[in-house]
C-alpha cells in the first residue's frame, strides 16, 4: 500500500537515492533538505522537494504542515539528515560540537515530536532513524560524532517502547562504511581541527586513511542503505535494527568482545599506519 513518506537529508547521497527509490515503488515521497535546488531532479520520479533545516524550528514546522495540508497524513518519517565532524575532543570548536548534536540529535528528536500527534491520531506510523555503527563503537577522533549517534540509539530505544501502544514502529538503520561524501567531509574536518595542535600528526594520518577507505571498494555502495530503508518502510513487521554495509558487523563485534585496552591500542595504531 502506498504510504506518505517524509525523508530528511535528501539533497544528496543516501537520502537522495532513497527518496527516488521509494517514489518509484509508488509511495508519495516528500524530500526535505536545506538546498532545495539539488533535489529538483527528483521531481521527474514524483518526489516533492521541500525546504527544511533541521536546526530551525519554523522550518521544521512549515515542512510538516506542508505535507499534512497536501496529504492529510504522514505514514513514515525517515530521519536521514546528519553530518560528521571528526577531531580530538579538545580541539573541535564547541560551536561545531553543539551544531553536530543539533543536527544529528535534537533536530531528529524535534521532527519526531512534530509528526507524532498525527501518527497517534492515525493509530499507525513508522519512524526510521538512520543512525550508524558509530552508535555502537568508538573510533579514534570520532568523539563528538559518537556522542550524537549513541544518543540516537538511546532515543530510538526509548521511543520504541513509548510508541508501540499507539501502533507506531521505531526502526534503526546502522550503516557501516558507506561510499558517500560523508567520509571525505568528516576527514576534512578532522584534518582542520587537528592542524597546529598536539594531535596534528596522528590526525593527519587518520584523515588520509579515512579518505582512502571511503573512496575505495572497502566502502559499500550507498544502495545497501537504500535497500534497508525500503525494507523498513515496506515490511509489515520491520526489524528493530538493520545493520548493513562493510565493517558494520565486524567492528561492533570486536568492540564488544575485545578488552578495552586492546580496542584502544588498535585505534591508536590506525593513527600511525598509512593504508
Amino acid at each position: 500500500m502506498a504510504k506518505v513518506i517524509l525523508i530528511t537529508g535528501a539533497s544528496s547521497g543516501i537520502g537522495f537515492d532513497a527518496a527516488r527509490t521509494l517514489a518509484k515503488e509508488g509511495h508519495r515521497v516528500y524530500a526535505a533538505a536545506r538546498r532545495v535546488q539539488l533535489m529538483e531532479p527528483l521531481r521527474a520520479d514524483g518526489v516533492v522537494p521541500i525546504r527544511m533545516d533541521v536546526t530551525d524550528e519554523a522550518s521544521m514546522q512549515e515542512g510538516v504542515r506542508t505535507v499534512l495540508e497536501k496529504e492529510g497524513r504522514i505514514d513514515v518519517l525517515v530521519n536521514n539528515a546528519g553530518y560528521g565532524y571528526f577531531g580530538a575532543v579538545e580541539t573541535v570548536p564547541m560551536d561545531e560540537a553543539r551544531r553536530q548534536q543539533e543536527v544529528n540529535v535534537f533536530g531528529l528528536a524535534r521532527l519526531c515530536q512534530l509528526v507524532l500527534p498525527t501518527m497517534r491520531a492515525q493509530g499507525s506510523g513508522r519512524i526510521i532513524n538512520v543512525a550508524s555503527i558509530a552508535g555502537k563503537t568508538v573510533l579514534l577522533y570520532g568523539g563528538w560524532y559518537h556522542v550524537s549517534k549513541y544518543s540516537v540509539e538511546a532515543l530510538s530505544d526509548a521511543m520504541r517502547m513509548e510508541l508501540k501502544p499507539f501502533g507506531i514502529d521505531v526502526v534503526l538503520i546502522e550503516p557501516g562504511m558507506i561510499g558517500t561524501d560523508w567520509g571525505r567531509i568528516a576527514a576534512d574536518h578532522l584534518t582542520e581541527s587537528c592542524r597546529g595542535t598536539a594531535y596534528e600528526q596522528t590526525g593527519s594520518v587518520m584523515g588520509e586513511n579515512m579518505r582512502k577507505i571511503y573512496r575505495t571498494r572497502w566502502a559499500s555502495d550507498p544502495s545497501v542503505v537504500t535497500r534497508a530503508i525500503v525494507r523498513a518502510v515496506n515490511s509489515r513487521r520491520p526489524k528493530v535494527r538493520y545493520r548493513i554495509g562493510r565493517g558494520a558487523g565486524t567492528l561492533v563485534f570486536l568492540h564488544r568482545v575485545l578488552p578495552a585496552r586492546w580496542w584502544d591500542a588498535m585505534n591508536r595504531m590506525a593513527g600511525k599506519i598509512h593504508l
